[in-house]
């Protein structure tokens, strides 16, 4: 996918929000000075305006990453957020245990259960209900491609790659991948980028051990950017039968990757409303396109 005008403001105000977290996940007033911010900012200015458009917002993101730790004096300024939802999710997690052994279709809940986690994010301003959110995901209609379809995928595939997307997230992963009892690589980033889950958050959240082999994608950068991974990585990716792709970084990055990816989100973006043909707040399963 590539990266739209309205993208561009967005872009922005997140590096700057990034520039002002504290560790306690709130706005600092001071730590980074009026000087350093407005010269970062001025970089970022140039580099968006020079940039590539036909790349994903996502890879523009990651290209402006490396100014905004700069500034920040920190290599991981969503840490303090990252962490916290991975605590929120932690804490709710044997309430989510008790759903699924009440479910009459375990597998139609745990899918709903991930997609429900996308909705830990790190947009400034915004705050969220992971238990509101699990109990509207219950009810709600998936858009897109069906849970029958994904569950005929799964089904028949041999082996599978599940792409995390945000730390707090893979706790709600773990259900899934229970469900589809069999043998998955578990791919994370290689270091902290936004909320992304991390190798350390991936063994917090209980999917190591015999669950599902935890592996690095060898790219810190949202989404996966298959021109930034690791040869080790790339062989994974492409003896996978099947590529469950969570969150809509991996959407931006992956979106022409073909019919073997299966996208699970909540789309919280206009523009990817819009890419994707269903409303803002929808669950989805979409199937890949070619290329």
């Amino acid at each position: 996918m590539r990266t739209f005008p309205a993208c561009y403001a967005c872009l922005f105000q997140q590096s700057l929000n990034a520039m002002r977290l504290c560790e306690n996940g709130h706005y600092r007033t001071a730590g980074v000075t009026l000087e350093r911010e407005t010269t970062t900012l001025r970089k970022i200015l140039s580099m968006l305006a020079e940039a590539d458009p036909a790349l994903s917002p996502a890879h523009m993101l990651a290209l402006l990453n490396p100014y905004v730790c700069q500034a920040a004096g920190v290599d991981d300024p969503y840490r303090a957020v990252r962490l916290a939802g991975l605590e929120v999710a932690l804490a709710s997690q044997q309430g989510f245990r008790e759903l699924m052994e009440k479910s009459s279709d375990p597998f139609d809940t745990a899918t709903r259960l991930a997609i429900a986690g996308n909705i830990i994010d790190v947009i400034p301003g915004q705050t969220y209900d992971l238990w509101g959110v699990v109990r509207q995901a219950l009810e709600q209609s998936i858009a897109g491609d069906g849970i029958e379809n994904f569950r005929s995928a799964v089904a028949s595939a041999k082996s599978i790659l599940y792409l995390a997307d945000n730390a707090g997230e893979a706790v709600l992963d773990r259900f899934l991948v229970e469900q589809i009892g069999k043998p998955i690589h578990y791919a994370v980033k290689s270091g902290p980028i936004l909320n992304d889950a991390t190798l350390e958050d991936a063994v917090t959240a209980g999917l190591g051990a015999t669950l599902a082999q935890i592996v690095s994608t060898g790219s810190q950068a949202p989404g996966t950017i298959l021109e930034m991974c690791s040869p080790e990585f790339l062989e994974i990716y492409r003896a996978a039968d099947l590529i469950i792709a969570k969150g809509q970084a991996n959407y931006e990055t992956l979106d022409t990757q073909g019919e073997r990816v299966f996208f699970l989100m909540k789309i919280k973006c206009p523009i990817i409303a819009q890419q994707v043909g269903f409303e803002v707040g929808n669950l989805l399963i979409l199937q890949g396109r070619p290329g």
